[in-house]
């Protein structure tokens, strides 16, 4: 998300730093990019115009012109303005007294029961609630049916379907369901439509008014662009919004609708769905993103999501065995899943500083999880002796090697040679040295994937 934001806001201010001392003309030209950039980020137009009309007196005052590092200052200033933009501080959800009641609402196709799934497994796995979804979407084929599934895939309870009930009833029954089964949370999936109409708004308010939600959340489609800031306004004039949740963000490499909705309804964005899989719902954190685009990275969410899924008894164990220098197939092999499990190399490359400047090269080298895939499927295609000591792999077992996992021998040489280049680091460590064993794993030294990372297509 926001890709085409950061590469344009990228080379507006790499030009500010290359001129050193500013002067207000140098301030007015920059600006008119950044406004040219969130136009062609698809942000709405009353927005940029709010947001140039921030930032430009701050810009182009004289604790910027006179400043020791100008273009730093102005940077900060645009960082600031963003964070403002998108929220200020990460909003969570307002949970009163049980059962809370949710209420999600939105046009068809937003992703909305999927995402009803998604937060209903983040709210009992990470906030420990007791939830219950039931679906009121009465007139979409199969879509309680639909819910129940997801549930069954989430592990999170669902209200049995019975037929013929209008949806003010379901959500009567679903009320005293969460109240007699002693749940925390309700989940309401209401129905969509194809656009915004009369029925659809009337009905989502008359569900509204006899479960008094604790929340209101709108779900949205990120890569509908303006259309889903107008889908947001359109609901938020009718019914109060709480929230919103923009789905497929990992999709809309322009991120102008997350930029706009806060400005345009009020409402903050509290969650972003970040891919098909169930526990892709992330926490919408405005200082965090602001500082991806401008390309600043994200270290606390890439320390979050380790914490959330690193094993702490491999960990240990590995630990132990990088103090004795000592690291062989199987830990590699671990090290890949877990790079995956953290969101893969892309998600990973992300959320570091500067590799906004580099993201053309990493992907014109094919950078991506099929990497670790296939290096998986070479330590996969060892025996466990050969794993715990790769020493043994001569030409012989190589070509054994390379038949089992469907690559080219050349592709195991280079496995083998990324690991002697970490188990040297690791080495040069225990002697004392400053290497960095797992430069090579992340593809980072001399500014780009070394020789062996990268593997085959």
């Amino acid at each position: 998300m926001f890709d085409s934001l950061q590469s344009r806001l990228g080379g507006v201010f790499d030009k500010l730093r290359g001129r050193g001392a500013l002067t207000e003309a140098d301030v007015d030209e920059a600006l008119k990019e950044v406004r040219g950039a969130l136009i062609e980020a698809d942000v709405e137009l009353g927005v940029v115009e709010d947001f140039i009309r921030k930032v430009k007196p701050l810009a182009e005052g004289e604790a910027v012109i006179r400043s020791v590092t100008p273009a730093q200052q102005v940077i900060k200033i645009v960082h600031d303005t963003l964070v403002e933009t998108l929220g200020t501080e990460s909003t969570g959800l307002q949970l009163g007294s049980p059962p809370a009641p949710i209420l999600m609402v939105g046009l068809q196709g937003s992703g909305k029961t999927t995402t009803t799934a998604k937060l209903g497994l983040l709210l009992q796995t990470k906030e420990k609630k007791r939830v219950l979804m039931a679906s009121l979407d009465v007139n979409r084929p199969a879509a309680m049916e639909q819910l129940k599934i997801l549930g069954e895939q989430a592990g999170v309870p669902t209200l049995p379907i019975i037929g013929g009930q209008t949806p003010l009833t379901i959500a009567k029954r679903a009320l005293a369901a969460a109240r007699v089964g002693g749940y925390d949370v309700l989940i309401l999936d209401t129905a969509g439509r194809q656009h915004v109409d009369e029925q659809l708004m009337a009905e989502a308010a008359a569900v509204r008014e006899i479960t008094n939600p604790h929340e209101t959340l709108l779900v949205a489609d990120s890569l509908t662009g303006q259309d889903a800031v107008n889908i947001a306004k359109a609901f938020h004039d009718r019914m109060p919004l709480t929230g919103i949740i923009l789905t497929r963000a990992d999709g809309d490499a322009r991120g102008g609708a997350a930029l706009s909705m806060r400005a345009v309804t009020g409402a903050p964005i509290k969650f972003l769905g970040m891919g098909e899989k169930l526990d892709a719902l992330e926490p919408f954190h405005p200082e965090r993103v602001a500082g991806r685009i401008l390309d600043m990275g994200d270290v606390v969410s890439l320390v979050e999501k380790a914490t959330e899924t690193v094993n702490q008894e491999q960990a240990e164990k590995l630990a132990a065995k990088l103090k004795k220098g000592s690291f062989d197939m199987n830990d590699l092999n671990d090290q890949l899943a877990q790079m995956k499990k953290m969101g893969g190399l892309q998600g990973l490359m992300g959320m570091l500083p500067g590799v906004g400047k580099i993201k053309n090269q990493l992907s014109e080298s094919g950078l991506d999880d099929r990497i670790l895939t296939r290096q998986q499927a070479i330590i996969q295609s060892m025996t466990k002796a050969e794993r715990a000591n790769p020493d043994v792999l001569n030409g012989s077992r190589r070509k054994r090697i390379a038949h089992g996992c469907g690559l080219e021998v050349s592709d195991v040489n280079k496995l083998l040679k990324m690991h002697r280049t970490m188990s040297d680091a690791l080495k040069a460590m225990k002697k004392g040295g400053r290497a960095n064993p797992f430069a090579a794993l992340m593809g980072m030294n001399r500014g780009g994937p070394p020789p062996g990372f990268m593997g085959r297509h």
